[in-house]
């Protein structure tokens, strides 16, 4: 399969460099305004660079797109519109309005669009998944120190956006309430957010969003009746404890930590796109899910109180 990576910055680079090593995929370009940082990427992995995007048109069966978030629909509408597959980081467009302009683009020409929450395919999550099955309460810490990157985007968008995919994935249900906060630090936009999400079935959600930390945390942690799982995104580990009933005493505690393979995320991530071009398959993370997370992001923005 014929493949190129658009934008070979931050993230780019590494979409680069797993593509090049995939069996199933030929890379045969990288482009990047930054044409010094195209042939950099563009020798380390033996293709070419391309100042233009637009020349890769025509050459390519599927694109990856790690550009900045406003240039997304132009480059994704233009590469859908020749049927040609996409993978889109997140999140996925700057409006839900962009979004819906992708969505039909790809359903009009039978184009793959799938979208980058790299954390569905974190080894950690996809165990936990089918053990969270009606969590009542949700934590979620994600904490970073000042990026030099993303920085044209509130926190929302840029960080918690990955929980809030994880999270609606595994509730499932709609939301019906949000609280918000948020700060201006060292940006004019939200550098730090506290969110409240009330879903439909009753399940609470609290986020925590920090792009001015000193410390890294990437944690999410599920309570639910008799059982508690906790997530560490970052080491892939999981722990989980359950209320286990015996009979004539006192129910006992019962857990601890749990092994996990450890994998590289955002290979999983490329695999499944290819994987699902190929065999003709949604990806894991479809063009609406993405859409869906996005629209939440939004929703969370408008309703954000700004604590000044």
């Amino acid at each position: 399969m014929r493949i190129a990576v658009i934008g070979v910055g931050h993230l780019g680079r590494h979409h680069a460099r797993i593509l090049a090593e995939l069996p199933s995929a030929d890379l045969i370009g990288v482009a990047d305004v930054n044409f010094g940082r195209a042939q950099e990427i563009a020798s380390a992995r033996h293709t070419t660079a391309f100042a233009d995007w637009r020349e890769l048109l025509g050459r390519v069966d599927a694109v990856t797109i790690a550009a900045p978030t406003e240039a997304h629909t132009e480059i994704a509408a233009a590469f859908l519109g020749h049927g040609v597959h996409v993978l889109v980081e997140k999140p996925m467009t700057a409006t839900t309005a962009e979004a819906d302009r992708l969505l039909q683009i790809a359903a009009a020409r039978g184009a793959t669009l799938a979208v980058g929450h790299t954390e569905r395919f974190n080894p950690a999550v996809a165990y936990v998944k089918p053990l969270v099955d009606e969590p009542r309460f949700i934590e979620v810490h994600r904490l970073g120190t000042f990026p030099e990157r993303s920085l044209d985007i509130d926190v929302v968008f840029d960080l918690m956006i990955h929980d809030l995919d994880v999270v609606l994935d595994i509730v499932g249900e709609e939301v019906i309430g949000i609280e918000a906060v948020g700060v201006p630090v060292l940006t004019p936009r939200i550098d730090i957010a506290n969110v409240r999400l009330r879903f439909a079935n009753g399940c609470i959600a609290n986020l925590t969003a920090s792009r001015i930390s000193r410390d890294r945390v990437r944690k999410i942690r599920f309570f639910q009746r008799d059982a508690y799982v906790s997530i560490d995104y970052a080491a892939q580990e999981v722990e989980m404890w359950r209320l286990v009933p015996k009979a004539g005493q006192m129910p006992g505690i019962e857990g601890g930590r749990i092994e996990i393979a450890h994998e590289e995320p955002l290979k999983r991530e490329l695999e499944d796109f290819v994987d699902a071009i190929r065999d003709g398959r949604p990806p894991v993370v479809t063009g609406q899910q993405g859409r869906a997370a996005l629209a939440l992001a939004e929703r969370i923005v408008e309703r954000m109180e700004i604590a000044k």
